[in-house]
Order: C-alpha cells, then structure tokens, then sequence
C-alpha cells in the first residue's frame, strides 16, 4: 500500500539487521521525543535493537512498516490476544512515526493499515491504549476509535519523574 510518498508493508521473517537497525533507531527517536511506549529516554539503540529482535520473533505478532526513501519512517504492531476466549481480538501497540515525517499522514496510514490487516486475519475487535492529552490520544478519537475511559497515573513519564494516565480505546471492525 503507497500513500503520501509512503509505502506501507508487513514485516516478514526473517527481518533483516538493516531493518532491526532502522526500528531500533525509529523506538528510540520516538522515546526521545517523549512517545509513551513502555520505555524510558535512557533507551539505547542497543537495547532496542534487542527488544526488536525479540519482538519480531513473535509468530503471532502483526507488524507493519512505513517507508519512504530515508528508510522506515513509522512502525505499528498487532498482538492478537493470548486468551483462548478471545480469538477475535488484538491489542494495537507502538504506533511510531520518526519526528522527521510526523504530520505527513503516515500515522493514519499505519493505523488504516492495521484495521486492514486484522480484518484480514479475522480480527473483529482492537483495543489499545494511548497516553492521555497526546498526539495519539488525538489521533485515534480523529479516526473514530471509541474512548472506554482514562487511568490516571499509570505509567511514568519518559523522563522517569513525572506521572501520566493513559486513555484506553477500542475499535469494532466491520
């Protein structure tokens, strides 16, 4: 899929170390520009580089990429949901998008892609969670994803001192 000067692909294996690289360095530009993912500013490209390659190795994991001629410039991943009674549902996690190409579309696009592929795997329900008042809080209301409720102080800033809540969305697909 190609939108705005951007294409869009689902990760396969086996993922290359070029690409681990360049996902790695995606997580940490996006920690360090204060995107609430479960990691602290003090992330290496080292550590990610780790936590990719453990990622990437979940067989059941959904993981789609946003190119453009820079390399990967934004990254999103379902993770269908491990309870038996549950087949039709997965969490939507780590929506990056590299500070160079942030307010280009490439956001939406992955997030239109994602819907796309989990209808496509059979999906019928997506759930995630955003930091309250972000830009991605932002964004998934603009996309028509259903607020559930807000969880005040739920994870630590990425500076490691502050507090902030996190909203939790989902989103029914047809």
């Amino acid at each position: 899929m190609t939108t705005n000067g951007y294409t869009i692909e689902r990760l396969t294996s086996p993922v290359s170390d070029a690409d681990i690289r360049a996902l790695a360095e995606l997580l940490v530009d996006a920690v360090s520009s204060g995107a609430a993912v479960s990691f602290l500013a003090t992330l290496t490209t080292e550590r990610a580089e780790q936590w990719w390659r453990g990622t990437v190795s979940n067989s059941d994991a959904i993981i789609l990429v946003a190119r453009d001629g820079t390399g990967i410039a934004g990254s999103v991943q379902l993770h269908r949901a491990w309870a038996p009674n549950q087949p039709h549902r997965a969490d939507l996690v780590k929506l990056l998008v590299h500070r160079r190409c942030r307010r280009a579309g490439v956001g939406t696009g992955l997030m239109n892609a994602a819907e796309d592929a989990g209808r496509a795997a059979g999906l019928r329900m997506l759930t995630l969670d955003a930091k309250a008042g972000g830009d991605a809080e932002r964004l998934y209301r603009r996309l028509g994803w259903t607020h559930v409720g807000t969880i005040p102080r739920y994870a630590l800033d990425t500076d490691g001192r502050g507090m902030h809540g996190t909203v939790i969305f989902y989103k029914e697909l047809a």
